[in-house]
């Protein structure tokens, strides 16, 4: 099929250009074990992405740590997602990498397992991770070494519209121990009650959070311990089924209507305005989306399982990371920093929960008093859902960075029947898998 050989082509280039870029990364000397910090004048550069409001906050905190430590000036370096990672490739080519960046899960590995990353381990007499559970620094693990420190982890959840359902008078169900069956009767019923005005959920299809649990509820997994793909075709190829039940039953909008969506702001989402009363969501965001709709009433509630599903299948998910750069000439000032970021609560404070559920708790209760309702239902819910967690995956290997781009690129040849849910997921796996090799 001609789709297939046009994936492979753009797998080969991907690969080349991920080659190319990330093989002149800088790298440096053995660290130093248990470095000490220095009595004068030190500048370390702290990189992060984020909008304006993440940005002040952070140079807030910035100003916090320079007045514990009058002899380290911080230098700021920050952008939008879109820049963020091609200048992090740049300056870590030419050995200029930030002492500190904030990091992706997305690109950890492929950073660490080019010795771009200072180990962690290496400034434990500075950095305290103590206050962190071993599930949520796992996540920070590159072939068992800590090569980051999460921020905070979030699970994965369904966000409800109960205004729409108690507008059109239509009873959801149990929402503690529903089914797959349960959610497509109640979307569909919502969508025929309102006259299609309003559709009752809007599915997954191209995020690999959601594609990692349905994975993991239906005894899979995305990725195994080498860094490999380990899921099943069958078990993709379910997950884009799933997707194509919800938009055949009325339950979702059409393939075109869901397209019409893709990449708008937040606040231009069906959810927000009214258009589907149910999305997967990881719950970190559920807060955004209540604020952005104050007209409606939100839950947040755990996924639909089948009645045989094990326990375990969610997970915490590191909502964002910190790191360190193996070229830094002053890495126990980098730790430092790090140190204040992870367990100084008045960064805590400051920084809310706008990267995610803290992981430390003394964050949690910092913040709590100061959350709006939805801000404390979704701790809540990530709270409860900590009893429930499995164990962290593998993290994404080196040469699949890009798996959010693929991901959706193949769900659209599905939505508009280009390809089968199960020739969409041998193409799916053949073209990130030879990005995986090319990389290994």
């Amino acid at each position: 099929m001609t789709h297939r050989v046009r994936s492979g082509a753009r797998a080969g280039l991907a690969a080349a250009a991920a080659g190319l870029l990330l093989a002149g990364c800088g790298v440096g000397a053995d660290p130093v074990q248990n470095p000490e910090l220095s009595d004068g004048e030190v500048t370390i550069t702290f990189n992060w992405w984020g909008a304006d409001a993440r940005t002040q906050q952070t140079l807030d905190a910035i100003d916090l740590f320079e007045q514990e430590h009058p002899n380290i000036h911080v230098e700021p370096q920050y952008s939008d997602w879109n820049g963020y990672w091609d200048r992090m490739a740049t300056t870590t080519a030419a050995g200029d990498m930030p002492d500190v960046s904030q990091f992706d899960q997305l690109y950890l590995a492929s950073y660490a397992d080019r010795g771009a990353l200072l180990d962690l381990s290496t400034v434990a007499n500075i950095l305290d991770t103590s206050a962190l559970g071993d599930k949520m620094l796992d996540a920070g693990r590159v072939d068992g070494d800590l090569y980051a420190v999460p921020t905070g982890g979030t699970t994965n959840g369904v966000i409800v519209n109960t205004t729409l359902f108690e507008q059109y008078g239509v009873p959801l169900p149990d929402t503690s121990h529903w089914t797959w069956e349960d959610m497509e009767r109640a979307a569909t019923r919502l969508t025929e009650a309102s006259g299609g005005e309003v559709h009752g959920i809007s599915p997954f299809g191209s995020d690999s959070f959601s594609l990692t649990v349905w994975a993991r509820q239906h005894g899979g997994r995305l990725f195994d311990e080498e860094g490999k793909l380990a899921i099943d075709p069958d078990l993709l190829a379910g997950y884009w089924q799933r997707e194509l039940d919800f938009i055949d039953s009325g339950a979702a909008p059409s393939a075109a209507q869901l397209t019409e969506k893709v990449g708008l702001p937040l606040d231009q989402s069906d959810l927000v305005t009214g258009k589907t009363a149910m999305s997967f969501i990881p719950a970190g965001q559920f807060s955004a989306y209540q604020a952005a709709a104050p007209d409606y009433d939100f839950a947040l509630v755990n996924w639909p399982a089948d009645s045989d599903t094990e326990p375990g299948f969610q997970y915490l998910k590191p909502s964002m990371y910190w790191a360190a750069a193996s070229t830094s000439r002053h890495p126990a000032e980098a730790a430092l920093l790090i140190d204040f970021l992870t367990n100084d609560t008045r960064v805590g404070e400051l920084f809310g929960l706008d990267r995610g559920e803290p992981g430390n708790p003394a964050f949690r209760r910092a913040i709590e008093p100061t959350l709006d309702d939805s801000g404390r239902e979704a701790l809540a819910f990530t709270e409860a859902m900590s009893d429930e967690v499995g164990e962290t995956p593998p993290i994404t290997p080196a040469g699949a960075s890009a798996i959010e781009t693929v991901l959706a690129r193949y769900n659209q040849e599905v939505l508009f029947g280009e390809s089968s849910p199960r020739e969409a997921a041998e193409a799916f796996l053949n073209e990130l898998g030879d990005s995986i090799n090319a990389a290994g």
